[in-house]
């Protein structure tokens, strides 16, 4: 019974390697404006949604999206996310930041803010909210000690949502929105030991919104 049990998990394994992590990503964009328009000095900052402690937007997240969006054809000037909160400090920390344009409008009155705005050289504030999250299990692993190792099959599902908002600086308005949804399915057969096949969920989440804000602002 159970060389017969380690043959099914077997072949089980070498299906989804053949077919692979199943991971799809939507992405919508809502443009507001067509005058989109950054110089060469120009800078932008990305700041994470941390307002709510259950639902807060992870940094790897934001970081992901700002090594994507500082490299290659298209790249911009982009200013890590810790270091603008601290030379902010303590205007864009997470229970004091702008929840929306108008009351940017109001903080960027106070003229030490407007200064380090024109020293960094920003137009374009780039808030994200969202976050990764496991929205379905299923099945088992069994491990003992000795040479039996561990059997089962396990597999979950992750989803992915962000939804960035582009703020415009000069104007105090929402130029557009890109909105990102991925889901996930990963996998973990064991046959004496776990070999898990993972879907990234959060890296494509990521490529998906880098991508199209990429294009956005250029």
């Amino acid at each position: 019974m159970l060389i017969l049990f380690s043959r099914i998990l077997f072949i089980t394994f070498i299906g989804l390697i053949i077919v692979g992590c199943n991971t799809v990503t939507i992405v919508d964009e809502h443009k507001s404006t067509n005058n989109i328009k950054l110089a060469d000095t120009d800078s932008i900052v990305l700041l994470g949604r941390r307002h709510l402690s259950q639902h807060e937007t992870e940094l790897d997240y934001i970081s992901c999206i700002g090594k994507q969006l500082s490299a290659g054809e298209g790249r911009l000037n982009v200013i890590p996310e810790q270091q603008f909160i601290d030379s902010m400090y303590p205007y864009f920390d997470p229970s004091t930041a702008p929840m929306n344009v108008k009351n940017l409008d109001k903080l960027i009155q106070h003229p030490n803010i407007l200064k380090k705005l024109t020293d960094y050289k920003i137009n374009y504030f780039i808030w994200i909210e969202g976050n990764t999250k496991t929205i379905d299990k299923s099945g088992a692993i069994s491990c003992v000690g000795g040479p039996a190792g561990c059997f089962g099959f396990a597999t979950w599902k992750d989803e992915a949502i962000y939804e960035a908002k582009i703020w415009n600086l000069k104007n105090t308005s929402v130029s557009g929105k890109i909105h990102t949804q991925t889901q996930g399915t990963s996998f973990l057969p064991a046959v004496i030991l776990p070999i898990p096949l993972l879907a990234s969920v959060k890296s494509h989440a990521c490529d998906g919104m880098a991508t199209q804000l990429k294009e956005f602002l250029n």
